[in-house]
């Protein structure tokens, strides 16, 4: 999973929300139980390059950092499913999406 910055404590998701002040943010929530979530974090990951040239890249491990997704979804005030991506700009979370419909075009074009 590299290219990604790892999201694992409550300082992390502050400073992502402070980077999100300064420029977009991409953060998948990624479910390391579910097929579904791999299958769509591998499609996400062949355009994790494009991504990084205009957003901060940053992976949330749900099994393992559950209570932090807790607080992100709350925070963001967006429904938790798994694999999820958000995509947030001044600490505001201005495209969200999951499962199948994660697509990384769509991703590029709600920062763009």
């Amino acid at each position: 999973m590299s290219g990604w910055n790892a999201l694992s404590t409550n300082e992390d998701w502050v400073d992502v929300l402070k980077a999100s002040e300064k420029g977009s943010v991409v953060l998948f929530k990624h479910s390391t139980r579910c097929s579904i979530s791999s299958m769509v974090l591998n499609r996400v990951e062949q355009s994790l390059d494009d991504l990084s040239k205009v957003a901060s890249c940053h992976l949330l491990d749900l099994i393992a950092f559950r209570d932090l997704s807790n607080t992100v979804a709350s925070e963001m005030d967006i429904k938790h499913e798994s694999p999820q991506v958000l995509v947030l700009k001044n600490r505001v979370c201005i495209y969200t999406s999951s499962h199948y419909d994660i697509r990384p075009s769509n991703i590029l074009n709600s920062i763009e």
